[in-house]
């Protein structure tokens, strides 16, 4: 493992997408707890596409146009549904004392999804851990192995952060419904554009 890889993984982890968005938001609605439990869900949602990509089911993702358009659209139709919910009475970002909590088999199990129907991520991975693989490397699908556990590991640590400053915000919106409504709309526009966004990627 090099820094380089270490340098690039952070930086990816640290880009905003849905498990972020997620994250933050079980945070913001219920709080530093929970938000654990999302960055679990996010974290282990990653798993399938890097078994996919160091097995080369990827590939077969990448050449199937059916293959990747059926998962795509699962993929899609969830994300509206996560806009949907965080719109809704009682969703998860409801923050007021009355909220209805979320249990974290619920939490968790949303966040794998998120990420398991993303086909983008086993053709990122796919295209991603190789170029850390020496060409001399005796064991090579170890090597990847171990990187993957790696970048897992820095999902898990930097989505409990964003989590975890969520949840401390908390209290600064609890008794502001404006900006509550004004948070909960942009949650709901973010996922609702990463969905069209999905919508229109190629492979």
């Amino acid at each position: 493992m090099t820094a380089e890889f270490l340098i690039t993984s952070i930086i990816v982890v640290l880009l905003p997408g849905t498990g972020v968005l997620y994250t933050l938001a079980i945070g913001l609605g219920q709080g530093a707890r929970a938000s654990v439990f999302a960055a679990i869900g996010c974290t282990l949602g990653i798993v399938p596409h890097i078994m996919a990509s160091i097995v080369g089911l990827a590939a077969i993702l990448h050449a199937s146009a059916l293959a990747f358009q059926a998962i795509k659209y699962l993929g899609v139709i969830y994300l509206f549904y996560m806009a949907w919910t965080i719109l809704r009475s009682g969703g998860a970002l409801d923050v007021g004392e009355e909220r209805r909590r979320l249990a974290p088999r619920k939490i968790v199990t949303s966040g794998i999804a998120l990420n398991v129907l993303n086909p983008k991520l086993s053709l990122f991975f796919l295209a991603f851990l190789p170029q850390f693989v020496p060409a001399t490397a005796t064991h090579p699908t170890l090597l990847m192995l171990g990187l993957a556990l790696v970048f897992m590991a820095l999902t898990f640590i930097v989505f409990v952060v964003y989590g975890a400053f969520a949840a401390l915000a908390r209290d600064q919106v609890v008794n502001r419904p404006a900006v509550m409504r004004w948070m909960k709309r942009s949650f709901a526009a973010a996922f609702a554009a990463l969905g069209l966004r999905l919508a229109f990627a190629e492979r």
